[in-house]
């Protein structure tokens, strides 16, 4: 995948060197994340009401809870608090592959990543 990143990256940075870009309607404005075409139609309204009273998603609010986690185990020099923390972030990894219902790409905890290979190769 890294490959792909890559080659897009270049051909991006040519277009822009080429001035491929520079003719855009929404040039010098930042992009607009707040469309909710991407939502099947019948959704649409509760996701709306949900988004105004500050509702995130169970995957994204238990993403965060994982994230939180794993910078307080870095932070953390107690062995047995520490032991505690990371099993509690076990329990989070697995319920949050679980809601994705695919396995958790552990790139985007390097550190964790490399402890368990550490551990376990």
């Amino acid at each position: 995948m890294e490959i792909f990143r890559k080659i897009a990256g270049r051909r991006t940075k040519e277009a822009i060197d080429n001035g491929e870009f520079s003719n855009l309607s929404n040039e010098d404005k930042p992009p607009e994340f707040g469309n909710d075409a991407y939502i099947r139609e019948d959704l649409r309204l509760s996701c709306r009401v949900l988004k105004k009273a500050g509702c995130i998603p169970s995957e994204l609010e238990l993403r965060n809870e994982i994230i939180s986690l794993h910078s307080l185990i870095n932070t953390l020099d107690d062995g047995r608090g520490r032991l505690k923390k990371m099993r509690e972030l076990n329990v989070k990894l697995m319920k949050l592959g679980e809601i994705r219902k695919k396995h958790l790409n552990l790139k985007d905890f390097p550190d964790y990543e490399r402890r368990l290979y550490e551990r376990y190769l």
